[in-house]
């Protein structure tokens, strides 16, 4: 039995068949494609799967446990669809501030030819004060291009932009929910099977990056962006960056990101690449399933040293609920050097798969 092929997938007369066929019956909505690998796992327990227009046939609604999701829109209630708009930007209106970051905020909107519909949109605007920054505006003018050109369930996409001179916006799906680092401050736990579907998620939004050519650089669980049903959206695309990128795109400020920064981003010993996004993803996961991220310090040098040269407190130290063989490949994602982690989202998505699977009577 090889490496893709796990003691999971094996027989279904015993409990673990049982509970495999369970979990490929448990409905969850909205169907997408999937990978030809998780094709491959499926067919092996005979899931009936449409290999010819990559995605699945119409009857197989358990399988939809495995799949990437369409992006939630929220139910805006009327007493907001009815509320007097906060200023015009353009041909919006801005309706209602849902957000707000160091660079920009973000509204939701409506477009005034439709005024007074539900906003079923969002606006994320550079603020005032860094409309004559380049490097804020290269930010805007950088997450434009990638959700241009990534289109996948798991990454937030950008329908239209206005980069080109002040004021800098784009448009974007209004999401309703609210982002990972919300839910584990308001002491939300996700429980293992769970956390599991959210990183598998994430990383299916990372693997739509790599095939594009980019990697998003900033993987933490204040971007990943989680509706009602548990499905993730991966936010904030300005950082991504391609291999062959020396540098930063800026110097960002990283509280809160250096958590989760992998240690290649903060040395000049090796090149960031997709691993790097992996790393982050491994910490997000590591807190997901403990409780708190793999390091902490009283300072942005300390934590970037251990970052570089300490290893995290053994998981099951925090949570010995957790399978050891699902600790171990947090761990393993979170491996100082590259060559150590897995190599690319795909690798993370088949195993995390195969966990979703044996976890399934954890949910």
């Amino acid at each position: 039995m090889n490496r893709r092929t796990p003691k999971a997938f094996g027989a279904v007369n015993d409990r673990r068949g049982a509970m495999r066929l369970a979990f490929l019956r448990s409905p969850f909505p909205h169907s997408t494609p999937l990978s030809h690998r998780t094709v491959e796992k499926l067919q092996t327990v005979g899931a009936t799967v449409d290999v010819n227009g990559c995605g699945l046939n119409s009857t197989p609604a358990a399988l939809r446990r495995f799949m990437p999701q369409t992006i939630q829109r929220p139910e805006t209630s009327i007493a907001a669809s009815q509320a007097a708009p906060l200023a015009q930007l353009g041909a919006w209106q801005l309706v209602k501030l849902i957000g707000e970051g160091r660079l920009c905020r973000v509204y939701a909107a409506r477009p005034i030819a439709h005024s007074p519909s539900r906003p079923t949109y969002a606006l994320k605007v550079l603020k005032e004060r860094w409309q004559e920054q380049p490097t804020a505006i290269e930010v805007m003018r950088r997450e434009a291009i990638v959700g241009k050109k990534v289109s996948h369930p798991h990454v937030i996409s950008v329908l239209s932009a206005h980069v080109g001179a002040p004021p800098y916006f784009l448009v974007m799906p209004l999401l309703e929910g609210a982002s990972l680092d919300r839910r584990l401050a308001a002491g939300e736990r996700t429980g293992i099977a769970t956390a599991l579907w959210i990183a598998r998620q994430t990383a299916e939004a990372l693997g739509a990056l790599h095939a594009a050519g980019w990697m998003h650089a900033d993987v933490k669980p204040a971007n990943i962006f989680l509706s009602a049903d548990g499905h993730a959206t991966l936010l904030d695309l300005g950082f991504a960056r391609q291999p062959t990128d020396s540098t930063s795109l800026v110097q960002r400020c990283v509280t809160g990101t250096m958590q989760y920064i992998a240690p290649e981003m903060i040395t000049s010993a090796l090149r960031p690449d997709i691993r790097s996004d992996i790393y982050s993803l491994g910490a997000t996961l590591y807190e997901m399933l403990t409780g708190g991220p793999p390091f902490v310090a009283d300072g942005l040098e300390q934590l970037a040293t251990l970052h570089r040269a300490a290893e995290p407190r053994p998981l099951r130290l925090h949570a010995p609920q957790v399978p050891a063989k699902v600790a171990r490949f947090v761990h393993q994602m979170l491996a100082k050097e590259p060559l150590r982690r897995p190599q690319t989202p795909q690798d993370v998505i088949d195993r995390l798969v195969d966990f979703e699977i044996e976890t399934f009577d954890m949910r």
